[in-house]
């Protein structure tokens, strides 16, 4: 059984910017919902919000009062992900959000992802997830990383095991969510795996690992 006998709650996160070799994050605010909103709605048809907690926003106000409670939360910390490369280089083309910060356990979940054109199946998202795990681990000392899917949304789920998350159970008849059934996925990283799953992201994203298309040469596998 883990010692914690001298364990003290930790800091709680702040809305900082974090910028890696591929993307940068930063505090999502409302100076960044033109270029959000015509990259996962207006001009990107194949953005999915099926699984989000929003129904797609038609038009830029729509999409304004779908954001503003993200931004203006007081629990939750919204980022905005902006590619440093690519089609959407320098543009806000996603969000994550902190969700279920507790720092006197030392945990908190990504959530409220939606990457747009020019982020989905990049390094850059690759990157921007493993910036806030980083964030969460090292600089603030935290136990446990979380993310929560439903269940029927695979990508996600296959996402969590692409980054070495763990699956610790369903969730059954969790939610009643746009007219239909949730089960809900839990998976976590906890601090002692942390450093093996750090060593494969730092592994995976080094120039070297990609060819001069930008195509991986490795595989991010478990």
């Amino acid at each position: 059984m883990t010692d914690l006998t001298t364990w003290a709650p930790r800091e709680r996160p702040d809305a900082v910017t974090l910028e890696g070799r591929y993307v940068r994050i930063e505090p999502l605010s409302s100076a960044h919902y033109s270029d959000l909103y015509a990259l996962t709605c207006a001009d990107a048809p194949d953005v999915d919000w099926t699984y989000l907690p929003a129904v797609e926003p038609i038009g830029l106000a729509n999409f304004w009062m779908t954001m503003a409670p993200l931004v203006d939360s007081e629990d939750d910390i919204a980022f905005a992900v902006v590619p440093l490369e690519g089609p959407s280089a320098g543009r806000v083309a996603g969000t994550m959000s902190y969700l279920r910060i507790e720092p006197r356990h030392g945990q908190v979940e990504v959530g409220w992802v939606l990457l747009g054109d020019g982020l989905r199946g990049t390094r850059a998202a690759t990157e921007a997830f493993h910036l806030l795990m980083k964030y969460a681990f090292d600089d603030l000392g935290y136990r446990r990383f979380e993310w929560k899917c439903d269940s029927a949304n695979e990508p996600s789920r296959a996402a969590a095991w692409r980054l070495g998350f763990t699956h610790e159970g369903t969730f059954r008849h969790h939610m009643v969510l746009k007219g239909r059934n949730r089960d809900t996925d839990w998976f976590s990283i906890t601090d002692d795996e942390w450093p093996s799953v750090r060593e494969r992201h730092q592994a995976w994203l080094t120039p070297d690992n990609f060819d001069e298309a930008g195509q991986q040469r490795h595989r991010l596998a478990r």
